[in-house]
């Protein structure tokens, strides 16, 4: 039996979490201007480098956007093979989208200070005092 001690964190577990918590605001902001199929979408999430996914992971969450009613679909035939489902944003779906765009420098901004060696040195300074 292993000693009970700090939990051995993976690498990439801080890129992993981070995308857990934005991925679904990211995939409503590229429903913005219009509606996308899935493989649109994971390209374009693959193409940021860092929200690249899979599809093990973005199907799920559109169908759970879906059951949400963030966004509707509706199927169109493709020039290029079978017909695709296509994801389009709902008025609740703007405004999830318009509620993060609001929250998100806040909420950034706020991370940021906290990372900024200068920031973590000045509190450190401060409490000492």
């Amino acid at each position: 039996m292993e000693p009970s001690g700090p939990s051995r964190r993976t690498p990439g577990k801080a890129a992993s979490q981070l995308r857990k918590g934005v991925l679904e605001y990211c995939v409503l902001a590229l429903m913005r201007d219009g509606p996308r199929y899935g493989v649109e979408l994971l390209r374009e999430l693959g193409e940021t480098g860092a929200l690249a996914t899979s599809q093990g992971t973005v199907y799920p969450l559109l169908s759970r956007l879906r059951r949400d009613e963030l966004v509707v679909t509706s199927w169109r035939e493709s020039d290029s093979g079978p017909p695709r489902r296509y994801y389009e944003l709902t008025e609740a779906g703007h405004a999830a989208l318009t509620e993060f765009t609001g929250t998100w420098p806040g909420f950034r901004d706020a991370v940021d200070s906290l990372l900024a060696p200068t920031a973590c040195a000045r509190r450190s300074g401060e409490a000492g005092e």
